[in-house]
């Protein structure tokens, strides 16, 4: 009977033994960052390398707000990723609300339209958006980043595809009732939209803040700088600063990583929930 017992135990024994493993692999690259941001200068640089500081300090956070600047880098990432997110979720939230529950002339042909442009590497349209925004006058403003993300097609999709699911019958008996398309909106679609909308704001703001390329074209000022261009930028002048360099990595993982713990309730919600209905 204990053979057979331990014998049924195996498998699960055996998965979460690999679970654990790959957990480990996972987190340990975030764990040794984290320890290097926290040794003196040079430490990280003997070998064998340490695995843990031997004289922990904050004296790369320091130098990095003190004299790096970092601090309105952090400020400018905040505020652009803060106004991305919201905007986005404005447009892609009511455009996914009219394709899956709104009828109109040719409502079916633009979204395969839309879903047509899915394939087309986003690479391909810097160079006409850039010169777009050129004549705008949004080169080296936050408008040049934040009206090219206003809405995106992945956005509407998964907002479509959760609204899809939603009955019209409810829908119906608030216009019976008197109801106003923006008040049906407003009162009755978003919160019920609210797993795929907390969903949408965590891809969305890990988008923006983690975002590069396009900063880097579009904003020419240093004091615009957002945390992952700045970052880009300090290691050319600190190529062998490791520690400082790794500071300056936790200082840009760990707000994101916050919200995403925060909001994990909600994000797995969404997505078991919501993006894969038709």
């Amino acid at each position: 009977m204990a053979i057979r017992r331990v014998t049924r135990g195996l498998p699960a024994l055996l998965v979460n033994g690999l679970l654990l493993g790959g957990a480990a692999l996972t987190l340990f690259p975030l764990v040794w960052m984290m320890s290097v941001s926290l040794m003196p200068p040079g430490e990280a640089s003997s070998f064998p390398p340490p695995l843990v500081p031997g004289a922990p300090t904050l004296g790369n956070y320091r130098e990095l707000f003190a004299h790096a600047g970092m601090g309105r880098y952090l400020l400018n990432s905040v505020v652009l990723t803060s106004a991305v997110t919201l905007v986005s979720l404005l447009f892609n939230v009511a455009a996914g609300y009219a394709f899956a529950k709104l009828r109109f002339a040719g409502r079916d042909r633009i979204f395969r339209v839309l879903l047509g442009t899915l394939v087309i590497p986003g690479q391909v349209a810097m160079v006409p958006l850039f010169l777009l925004l050129r004549d705008l006058r949004l080169v080296n403003t936050y408008g040049g980043v934040i009206v090219p993300a206003m809405a995106s097609i992945f956005g509407i999709f998964v907002v479509r595809q959760y609204a899809l699911a939603i009955p019209d019958d409810l829908l119906e008996a608030a216009r019976i009732d008197g109801a106003s398309e923006v008040r049906i909106f407003r009162s009755i679609m978003v919160p019920v939209l609210k797993p795929i909308i907390v969903t949408l704001a965590v891809f969305t703001s890990l988008g923006a803040w983690n975002d590069f390329m396009w900063p880097l074209i579009v904003l020419g000022d240093s004091d615009l700088y957002t945390l992952p261009v700045a970052l880009a930028s300090l290691s050319r002048e600190h190529v062998q600063d490791n520690e400082l360099m790794m500071a300056g990595a936790v200082l840009t993982i760990l707000p994101v990583l916050l919200v995403f713990l925060v909001l994990q309730r909600y994000y797995i919600q969404g997505l078991m929930l919501g993006s894969v209905k038709e």
